[in-house]
C-alpha cells in the first residue's frame, strides 16, 4: 500500500505535476485529503510519554513550494495561510529525503498508520468534451448485434450446387469441355471464400460501425488497466545497476588491504637442451665404449667402482657395502632458483576501542553516526529503528582532497591478537578500572594511556568521574539538546587523534 509521503517524494523527484483540488491533493491516479497524516514524526514528540505527532500532506507540500524562503519567512507565510509548519530540526532531513539525496530518514515511523488513498475525482462530462476533440458517435449495441447476426448467417449459408458438365459444349479444339469446367470450378471456389455484397446499410456498418465499436471497447478496457507492481517485480527490475556501489566497495577493499605486495616477476625458463640420443652397443663400433666406466653397466645401472675389499662374509650376506663418499650435487643455476615466498602483509588500519557497557553514550549502535556523520543519536533510538549490533564497524573518515581513511571500531578487545595492539590508537574510557582487565601492559590504565590515546564522552551537565580526572584522558562533552554542536565536538576529537598518531604511530593510515 502506497503511503502519501513516498508518493510525494516520487512525484517531486520525477517533476510530475501535483494537483490541489479544494481539500484534496491529487497524484496522478491517487488522491489524499490535504489534512492526511504522513509517517514523518515531528521533532520533540513521541519521547518520554508524549504523544506522537505526524506532519500532514498539506504541511509538507507547502514546504516544497516555499523551499527557497528563509525559515522565519516560511513560518510567517504558513501562519498567514493557516498551514502547519515543519519544525527547524526536521527541515534538513525532510528536504534531503524528498529531493532524493537520502533513501530514508530517522524520523520516518514505519509503524505509523497509513492513510488510505481516495479515488481520483472524476472529470465532468462538459469539461471532458471541451478538452478532448470531437469523438465519433458510437454505434448502439442493437445495430452491432444485428450486423453480426447477418455476417454469421451469410457465412453459414448453404454452398452452391456442384458444377454440371452435361450441358457444356466445347468452343474449340483448344478450349474443351473439361477446360471450361475447370475455369468455372475455380470461379466458384473463389466466390465461396467471399461474402456477397448486401445492402448499403450493411456496407456502412461493415466499413466503420463494427470496427469502431470493437476499437472503442478496447480503449475502455485499456484505460482501466493498471500495471501490477509487487516487491518481487521491483527487485527484479532490469533498469537498476549498481556499478557505482561495486566500484566503491572495491576502493574500500583496496584501501583496507594497504599497498600491494611487490610482485614476483617470473623469470623466463632457461632453454632446455635437446636430449642426447643414447648410444647403443654395436659390436662393430666397440672402440667408442672402450675404457668407459659404463661399459659393464649399460642399461643395468651397475656400480663398477664398488668393492667388497675389507668386508667380512657376514656383512656381505647381510647386504652391507663399502662406504663411499656421497656424490656432490652440482649447484643449480641462478635461473632455476626458487622465487621468494611473499610474506603476509601487515594491516595498517587504525583500531578504536569503545566500552561494551549499555550505559555508555557511545556504543556499537551509534558509533558510525557519531564519528563518521558527526551527529549523536541515542542508542535506544537506534534500537527502536531496528538497527543491528555489529561486532566490528568500519568507519570511513573523509579527509581533505576527497580521500577517505578507514578506522576499525570494536568493543571486545579480547579478540585482538598481539600484533593488533600496535594498531590500537584510541580508547574511550568509561571510568571503572575493571574496563581494562585482561589488557596488555598489565591492565594498568596509566601505562595504557601512555601508549594509547584516551577519551571520555559525557553530557555537559554530568559530573566527571573520579578516575577520569586522574588519568591522561581527553574529555568530550555533548549537550543533551543542542545537536548542532555535535560536529564541532567530533572534529575536535579527530584533531586530537591526528596529533597523537603523527607523533606516536606514524606508520598507520591517517
Amino acid at each position: 500500500m502506497a503511503d502519501p509521503l513516498s508518493v510525494l517524494r516520487q512525484f517531486n523527484i520525477s517533476k510530475k505535476p501535483i494537483i490541489e483540488d479544494d481539500d484534496k491533493i491529487i497524484f496522478g491516479d491517487l488522491a489524499w485529503p490535504s489534512n492526511a497524516k504522513t509517517n514523518f514524526l515531528a521533532w520533540g514528540t513521541g519521547r518520554e510519554g508524549t504523544e506522537k505527532e505526524y506532519y500532514t500532506l498539506e504541511c509538507i507540500l507547502f514546504l516544497l513550494k516555499n523551499v527557497g524562503l528563509a525559515h522565519a519567512l516560511y513560518v510567517r507565510q504558513a501562519a498567514a495561510e493557516s498551514v502547519p509548519v515543519v519544525r527547524r530540526p526536521d527541515r534538513k532531513e525532510l528536504l534531503a529525503y524528498l529531493t532524493g539525496e537520502t533513501e530514508t530518514a530517522p524520523q520516518i515511523d514505519k509503524s505509523a498508520p497509513i492513510e488510505i488513498a481516495l479515488q481520483r475525482p472524476a472529470v465532468s462530462a462538459d469539461a471532458s468534451n471541451a478538452e478532448t476533440p470531437a469523438k465519433k458517435a458510437r454505434v448502439d449495441d442493437e445495430s452491432v448485434n444485428t450486423l453480426r447476426e447477418r455476417i454469421v448467417s451469410k457465412l453459414n449459408a448453404p454452398k452452391e450446387q456442384s458444377l454440371a458438365t452435361d450441358n457444356i459444349s466445347s468452343l474449340s479444339d483448344a478450349l474443351t469441355k473439361e477446360a471450361i469446367a475447370a475455369i468455372k470450378a475455380k470461379r466458384l471456389a473463389k466466390k465461396r471464400t467471399t461474402i456477397k455484397g448486401g445492402s448499403e446499410d450493411d456496407k456502412e456498418l461493415l466499413a466503420g460501425g463494427l470496427g469502431e465499436a470493437d476499437a472503442q471497447m478496447t480503449r475502455d478496457i485499456l484505460s482501466r488497466e493498471r500495471v501490477w507492481r509487487s516487491r518481487t517485480t521491483i527487485l527484479q527490475s532490469s533498469g537498476k545497476q549498481f556499478k557505482s556501489i561495486l566500484n566503491m566497495l572495491a576502493s574500500v577493499k583496496a584501501r583496507e588491504d594497504g599497498p600491494s605486495a611487490p610482485r614476483v616477476v617470473a623469470k623466463p625458463p632457461s632453454p632446455v637442451a635437446a636430449p642426447q640420443k643414447q648410444d647403443k652397443y654395436d659390436r662393430y663400433d666397440q672402440e667408442r665404449f672402450r675404457g668407459s666406466q659404463e661399459t659393464a653397466s649399460i642399461g643395468f645401472k651397475i656400480d663398477t667402482t664398488g668393492t667388497y675389499h675389507g668386508l667380512t662374509l657376514k656383512s656381505v650376506t647381510e647386504g652391507a657395502t663399502a662406504k663411499k663418499a656421497p656424490p656432490t650435487s652440482a649447484p643449480k643455476p641462478a635461473t632455476e632458483a626458487e622465487a621468494p615466498v611473499p610474506t603476509k602483509r601487515t594491516s595498517r588500519t587504525p583500531i578504536i576501542i569503545i566500552p561494551a557497557a549499555t550505559s555508555s553514550l557511545i556504543t556499537m549502535y551509534n558509533v558510525k553516526d557519531l564519528l563518521q556523520e558527526c551527529r549523536f543519536v541515542l542508542s535506544e533510538d537506534k534500537r527502536a529503528q531496528g538497527a543491528r549490533r555489529e561486532s566490528d564497524v568500519i568507519i570511513q573518515r573523509k579527509r581533505d582532497g576527497g580521500l577517505t581513511v578507514p578506522y576499525r571500531v570494536i568493543d571486545n578487545p579480547s579478540k585482538l591478537v598481539q600484533s593488533d595492539w600496535d594498531r590500537v590508537v584510541a580508547v574511550f574510557a568509561q571510568g571503572p578500572a575493571w574496563q581494562f582487565k585482561g589488557w596488555p601492559f598489565g591492565g594498568n590504565p596509566v601505562d595504557i594511556f601512555a601508549r594509547i590515546k584516551g577519551f571520555n564522552l559525557k553530557w555537559s551537565d554530568q559530573n566527571l568521574d573520579t578516575n577520569i580526572g586522574k588519568w591522561s584522558v581527553t574529555v568530550i562533552q555533548l549537550d543533551r539538546h543542542k545537536r548542532h554542536l555535535d560536529r564541532a565536538r567530533v572534529l575536535a576529537f579527530w584533531d586530537e587523534l591526528d596529533r597523537f598518531m603523527t607523533k606516536s604511530k606514524p606508520h598507520l593510515r591517517q
